[in-house]
């Protein structure tokens, strides 16, 4: 299997500014799992909230993952129209973004 051939995930931690309402989170966060349908390289995207009792957050509230099936395929994502256009509201309600692009590796 070529190394760019296995399952990538796309993580991506947020936090929404102050301001941007509880309404405006819920439909930004519709719009990016509409994404799946527009964008082909997208083949799986989960998302939730922070219930972690470590309190190790660094203020980090949501999490979004998408997976695709290799690293090209994020860079068809990153590149898609659809996507392009999401970004550029999403990224601007955010106060902070961390993103992570891994190949989950199982130790056997």
């Amino acid at each position: 299997m070529a190394e760019n051939a296995m399952v990538v995930k796309h993580l991506l931690l947020s936090k929404f500014k102050d301001e941007v309402t509880p309404e405006a989170v819920e439909n930004l966060i519709k719009g990016y799992a509409n994404l799946i349908s527009l964008v082909p390289s997208m083949k799986a995207f989960h998302w939730g909230t922070d219930v972690s009792v470590e309190n190790l957050h660094q203020g980090f509230t949501h999490v979004f993952e998408t997976t695709f099936e290799s690293v090209d395929g994020i860079a068809e994502y990153l590149a898609h129209p659809a996507h392009v256009e999401f970004a550029n509201i999403f990224l601007p309600a955010l106060e902070k973004v961390l993103i992570v692009d891994y190949k989950p590796t199982s130790v056997n």
